[in-house]
């Protein structure tokens, strides 16, 4: 048999490049969660599309069924590489990057709870918002321990430099503001006011915990880009990761400021709701401009990479959640002023983000299938 018909053969087999199926499990690493971010920000992007919204809705309701398997998958998987390959699996706490991608994990969880909201309540009814809230909780605790956690073993075990740095290092802090904001779309579909209350409360701290030092970190960011310029083509999607931060914020002030006036007047707080309403709707305009200026820069960005030829991996996924996020905020400045400028910008980036999708999914399927997107650096290199 020929080289070359060897090789063909074994590109039909599945996990060809692994010398063990069990590798799968034993490379398995929390950097696949972000598939299911950014399958989870487009299944909630298409409903949004103004005039044609209703009928991608069913698109969008498969992709949140879909997010769920892909979530449960990958949940298994990686409780399964701590099952039997412990000793392995707790050096990724050592590790600078993957240790970063932790923060995934919450914000996957985050998607698939605002679907039951978006999709779950019309398919299985009100029971759902109590699942919701459930699960919403475990995110919070989950959110808030990567959002302090990482960055301690930063400061104390990690060895970083300004040259090495990333946009990798907003990924633990950002998972508490996708929290927050997840935690504005679910307060108003909860019955107990009090209940209400407590999560308006608690997602505007969320937003708090990290919406400033995710700055503090995009200020550093600038600095090193200025003095060290692009990073490594390994993490040419990175400069997108910017705009998640950016995105989830403004969305999550126009959604907790929506909240705001009728969940604080019924605890004798309306004058406090209005002004709520106010600055959501003046901070999410004022963070959407600012990634505007991040959307422009990581374009042009992406270009010059991909001119140069970059290979795939899987932070690739990072060119689809900011994005999606962004564009979930746009929507909803568009529904918030009632202006259709962002209803056109926000239809022009979710095609963006659907080719996008595509393009980082099929390569994701056909790597996996190889088996060579399984790889564990924190194995690699030991701590």
């Amino acid at each position: 048999m020929s080289n070359d018909t060897r090789s063909v053969l074994t590109g039909l087999k599945p996990l060809s490049r692994l010398d063990h199926p069990r590798e799968m499990i034993r490379q398995f690493t929390p950097n696949w969660f972000a598939a299911t971010m950014g399958t989870g920000i487009l299944a909630l992007a298409l409903p949004q599309v103004p005039d044609i919204g209703p009928s991608l809705k069913p698109v969008g309701e498969a992709l949140w069924f879909f997010n769920i398997a892909l979530f449960a998958l990958f949940g298994g998987l990686y409780t399964a590489r701590w099952v039997m390959f412990g000793h392995e699996a707790r050096r990724i706490f050592g590790h600078n990057t993957v240790s970063m991608f932790i923060g995934t994990i919450p914000m996957g969880l985050a998607t698939i709870i605002n679907g039951c909201l978006a999709f779950g309540i019309a398919r299985f009814g009100d029971g759902i918002v109590g699942v919701a809230h459930v699960l919403w909780w475990i995110d919070v605790a989950m959110s808030l321990a990567c959002g302090v956690l990482i960055p301690y073993l930063m400061f104390t075990r990690h060895e970083h430099s300004l040259d090495g740095m990333t946009a990798v290092w907003l990924l633990p802090v950002v998972a508490a503001e996708v929290a927050g904001a997840s935690g504005g779309l679910l307060a108003p579909h909860l019955a107990d006011s009090h209940a209400q209350l407590v999560t308006l409360a608690t997602s505007y701290v969320l937003w708090a915990y990290s919406v400033p030092v995710a700055f503090g970190i995009l200020a550093i960011l600038i600095l090193r880009m200025a003095l060290h310029k692009l990073p490594h083509e390994s993490m040419a999607a990175s400069s997108w990761l910017a705009l998640g931060p950016i995105g989830t914020g403004a969305l999550g002030m126009l959604v907790l400021g929506a909240d705001a006036p009728a969940i604080l007047a019924q605890h004798g707080l309306a004058d406090v709701g209005t002004v709520a309403q106010g600055i959501g709707v003046i901070a999410g305009l004022c963070l959407w401009g600012f990634g505007l200026w991040w959307l422009a820069l990581a374009t042009l960005i992406t270009i010059r990479y991909w001119r140069a030829g970059v290979p795939f991996n899987l932070g690739w996924w990072g060119y689809t959640f900011p994005l999606g996020v962004y564009t979930v905020a746009t929507f909803r400045l568009g529904a918030t002023l009632n202006l259709g400028f962002f209803g056109v910008v926000g239809t022009v980036l979710t095609v963006a983000l659907a080719a996008m999708w595509l393009l980082v999914g099929a390569k994701t399927l056909a790597g996996a299938w190889r088996g060579n997107l399984f790889v564990s650096p924190c194995i690699a290199t030991p701590n």
